[in-house]
């Protein structure tokens, strides 16, 4: 008796229609950055004046770097000796974030101060 092959159903559409969704969408490094340079942005997040419901621990213990609530202080203290978040610590402090001029640039719709050359300008025909 040989063993019948199982039809491939498996697309691996999955992973890509998950890193699409918007519902827990984070911040952009752009974003991050904003909070992590701005004293009064970032001391409100990190000591919020009200509590929120809506996230977790009430929204008390906030990792800015990764734009993450924790349930705990045990949690977040756990959180902050990963390797994970030094990395990312670590990107947001040494590599600056891309700002929208400068992804209007590589795309080509930036200032056009002539420097790929001019152009011969054609003489209109005469009749």
């Amino acid at each position: 008796m040989t063993r019948m092959r199982h039809k491939r159903n498996h697309h691996a559409r999955r992973d890509i229609s998950r890193a699409a969704r918007t519902r827990a969408r984070k911040l952009d490094a752009d974003q991050i950055q904003e909070s992590l340079n701005n004293p009064e942005k970032l001391e409100a997040l990190q000591n919020p004046k009200e509590l929120d419901v809506d996230k977790a621990g009430l929204g008390l213990f906030y990792c800015v770097e990764c734009d993450r609530h924790f349930p705990s202080q045990k949690d977040q203290l756990m959180h902050m000796g990963s390797k994970l978040h030094k990395r990312r610590a670590k990107k947001m402090r040494e590599e600056p974030a891309y700002t929208i001029e400068e992804s209007l640039r590589a795309v080509g719709m930036g200032v056009d101060n002539k420097q790929r050359g001019d152009k011969p300008e054609t003489a209109p025909m005469q009749a």
